[in-house]
């Protein structure tokens, strides 16, 4: 069952990106480059803020100090496919929403292994270093994110409107299909979550709901502060409020090697999709 979800997920996220590139066009890029304050104040946002947030959330929560450095973990791995679908889905900044995705992908290379070690440092009893190679994780960027968006931004915009039209009818619906496997696959397939009774973890799920309500409000407030579009404010909440939950259930498993650590991410993962969706629809229709 491991070796499918492998199979899965790649294929997936792969798919959902280039269903996304399908939509977009060079100039969406250029324009976030061309006016930077929007990916400096996401980045920004996510790279500080978010661990911030999290620390002071947990700090004096009544919990076990393992399942703080899950939360910590957690932080310190923003973005995902995930938030640029739900970012085309509500009609938000997709190029910025995946510029951010690719930018962040390359920090965490030096802020996760901070993040931990200094979680550790303030919860457990011992410095864990970790060591993520930087040429594997950018393999899997180039490969999961910005090849399959380029190929969909070429195709699309060799396509005439008719058929680009066409084919994105069918996309509304499978994308978003293929997402809720994507997240299913790593939910229950994924040999860490097996034998977990969700329903015995009910005290951890408050402060990870917490977590992804402030994350996303102190995103779109701070984007406001900046006097930034109301696309980019909604846009960048989702990228706070949408954690990579399988990169921090990769390093908690293999790098870590701490079940109690990859369950964060697990239960995590079980609700912040449908949660930062509704959150984000909210912060967009109501606070204009």
């Amino acid at each position: 069952m491991q070796q499918l979800a492998d199979i899965i997920m790649p294929v997936s996220i792969a798919v959902i990106m280039f269903g996304i590139g399908l939509e977009l066009k060079f100039g969406d890029f250029r324009r976030v480059f061309y006016y930077p304050k929007s990916i400096l104040t996401g980045l920004s946002s996510q790279m500080i803020l978010l661990p911030l947030i999290a620390l002071a959330l947990i700090y004096f929560w009544p919990m076990k100090p393992i399942y703080k450095i899950g939360v910590m973990l957690l932080a310190a791995c923003p973005g995902g496919t995930a938030s640029n679908l739900v970012t085309k889905m509500l009609k938000g900044r997709v190029a910025l929403s995946v510029s951010l995705t690719a930018f962040n992908s390359f920090f965490i290379l030096f802020t996760i292994p901070l993040i931990i070690e200094l979680s550790y440092s303030i919860f457990g009893n011992e410095s864990r270093s970790v060591d993520l190679s930087f040429w594997r994780t950018m393999k899997e960027v180039m490969s999961s994110v910005v090849l399959p968006v380029l190929g969909g931004i070429i195709i699309g915009n060799l396509l005439g409107d008719q058929q680009r039209e066409r084919i994105h009818k069918p996309l509304k619906y499978i994308l978003p299909l293929l997402l809720l496997v994507a997240v299913i696959t790593v939910i229950f397939i994924d040999e860490s979550s097996k034998d977990i009774h969700y329903l015995d973890y009910i005290p951890l799920f408050i402060p990870l709901i917490l977590l992804n309500i402030l994350t996303m409000l102190a995103g779109f407030l701070t984007s406001k502060k900046f006097n930034l579009k109301h696309e980019s404010c909604f846009t960048i909440a989702i990228e706070m409020g949408l954690q990579n939950s399988v990169l921090a259930l990769y390093i908690a498993n293999q790098l870590l090697k701490d079940k109690d650590i990859s369950l964060i991410a697990i239960l995590y993962g079980s609700f912040s999709l449908i949660s930062t969706f509704g959150i984000a629809y909210l912060l967009k229709r109501y606070l204009k």
